[in-house]
Parts: structure tokens; C-alpha cells; sequence
């Protein structure tokens, strides 16, 4: 699998850091205790089997053309009740409209997986994998961080099968 994903700003990742590292020193589940260098703050656009040829050039250009993009941070939600912690985001016309780019360019593309369709996606950051909604102690982790704001300053994509990320356009951090 390969993603289309954007990266933080310095001080929104950070942040969200700071996030993980007070959940897991309450106890809780948090991306803090995955150790993998690829792991880091991302919003993800667009999932694929993987990228045919042309489209990663067509991709770094839109996303280039839209960096740095402002970061509405809304609220903490665990999705589906037992699933991911996540920090919602706002859905921006700037953000929309780069998210609906990014799947017209992958639109004719085998293998795109439909969890992050216009119209399905929810634009987050995640905090934690296998959350439990009924765990109480989530309050006194994560009770001051609703409605932040930060950036999105670069691209990448994760490639699934050798666990390895690739920046996409010219923007790198």
C-alpha cells in the first residue's frame, strides 16, 4: 500500500507529541510507544495499492502548489467506539479542495481504498490505535488540546510493503 499524506509543522507535531507522551503516562494506548522511525503526526489523503507510473510526479505537484496549508485542530474522538484516538480536524475549503485533487489524480487508479473517499473521509491526526471510548482516564490526558491551530508544511508517502516513507513534492522536512 502507498499513502498520500502531509507532515506537521515543527510546532504542531510537537504538540501532538506532547499528546501521545501524556497518554502513555497515564496508561493509555498511544502512538508514543511505536518506535518506528517512520512513525510521526500525518493527515492522510489517499491510500493506493500502489502509484502507476506518472502519477507520484502529478501528486508532488499538487501538493507542492498547496504547502504550507492551515491546520484547524477541532477535537479528541475515538471513531467507531472501540477504534483509533484521534484529533479531528477541521475540514478547510483549502484542505477540501486539496484532498478532492489528490483523489481525482488517483481517481483511474486500481487498489484505491475507500476509507478516505470525499464524502467518507475524516480528516484527523491519530493519537492512539485500539482505543477504548469507555476508558475515563482519556480527560485528564488530552483535556486541554481542542481547538488548535498549526500547519501542514511538507508531503509524503508510506510505502506498506518495505515500511519505508519518500517525500512527495519539493517541500521536505
Amino acid at each position: 500500500m502507498r499513502t498520500v499524506e502531509l507532515l506537521c509543522s515543527a510546532e504542531l507535531e510537537q504538540t501532538v507529541r506532547d499528546v501521545w507522551g501524556r497518554l502513555a503516562g497515564v496508561g493509555l494506548p498511544s502512538l508514543a510507544r511505536n518506535t518506528h522511525p517512520t512513525n510521526r503526526p500525518h493527515l492522510t489523503l489517499a491510500s493506493v495499492t500502489e502509484f502507476p507510473p506518472g502519477v507520484e510526479e502529478r501528486l508532488a505537484a499538487l501538493v507542492d502548489a498547496a504547502l504550507p496549508l492551515p491546520a484547524q485542530l477541532d477535537r479528541v474522538a475515538v471513531l467507531d467506539g472501540s477504534a483509533p484516538l484521534v484529533w479531528l480536524l477541521r475540514p478547510t475549503p483549502a484542505l477540501t479542495a486539496l484532498h478532492a485533487a489528490v483523489w481525482d489524480t488517483l481517481a483511474a487508479t486500481d487498489g484505491l481504498l475507500p476509507w478516505h473517499a470525499p464524502g467518507r473521509w475524516i480528516p484527523h491526526l491519530s493519537l492512539a490505535l485500539r482505543f477504548r471510548d469507555a476508558d475515563r482516564r482519556l480527560t485528564r490526558a488530552v483535556a486541554d488540546v481542542d481547538r488548535l491551530a498549526g500547519a501542514f508544511v511538507a508531503a509524503r508517502s508510506y510505502d506498506s510493503a518495505d515500511r519505508t516513507v519518500s517525500p512527495l513534492g519539493g517541500r521536505r522536512r
